[in-house]
């Protein structure tokens, strides 16, 4: 069996297997349960890694702002859930930011940073919407904050380092392992 297909299918797996527990409960402590809801839904590891995976091959410019744009969106979507704001489509927002942010990689896309940033703030809008409407009652709002900002970087540096070691491996690779996360992304998206 051909690496790819190896790739796509166990990646079709994996978010079959884990699509309907993405959101569960993650404690009391609000920066352990900050910390945690990234961690354990596939839908953000898969969206955070992808992004930091596809920085690396965009401008420096681009590469270097990537972790401000990942942050903005997701403090301003958290905000947009705290201040009681209603945004349509959440899940939608999260399954889609995962499939294109696959299609990134797998097309070896390159973005202007203006274009790349606007769409990494977007998709991270909705994760960090998510990240507060979930926020565990009685959890300090700032702790949950530091716990979900901690851990998204810490993801989206982790797909970075992941992303850096992959330049230097046939593109085929990075193509198929683009395909396996936009496989995932639709996956999620069916369920």
């Amino acid at each position: 069996m051909k690496l790819a297909t190896k790739l796509l299918s166990a990646a079709a797996l994996l978010a079959a297997s884990t699509a309907a527990s993405a959101h569960t409960g993650h404690g009391t402590g609000g920066f352990t349960s900050g910390l945690l809801h990234p961690m354990l839904g596939l839908d953000h590891l898969l969206a955070m890694a992808a992004i930091g995976f596809w920085s690396v091959r965009q401008s420096n410019t681009m590469k270097n702002a990537t972790p401000a744009f990942v942050i903005g969106g997701m403090i301003l979507g958290a905000v947009l859930a705290w201040g009681g704001l209603n945004l349509p489509g959440v899940e939608t927002g999260i399954t889609v930011s995962v499939l294109l942010a696959g299609i990134l990689i797998a097309t070896l896309a390159k973005l202007p940073t203006a274009v790349g940033g606007s769409l990494v703030g977007a998709f991270m809008v909705f994760h960090g919407f998510a990240h507060g409407a979930e926020m565990p009652a009685g959890a300090a709002l700032v702790a949950y904050l530091s716990g979900f900002t901690v851990a998204t970087l810490a993801i989206t540096f982790a797909g970075r380092g992941l992303g850096a070691l992959m330049l230097k491996a046939d593109n085929r690779v990075t193509r198929a392992l683009g395909g396996a996360v936009a496989v995932a992304g639709g996956v999620l998206a069916a369920a």
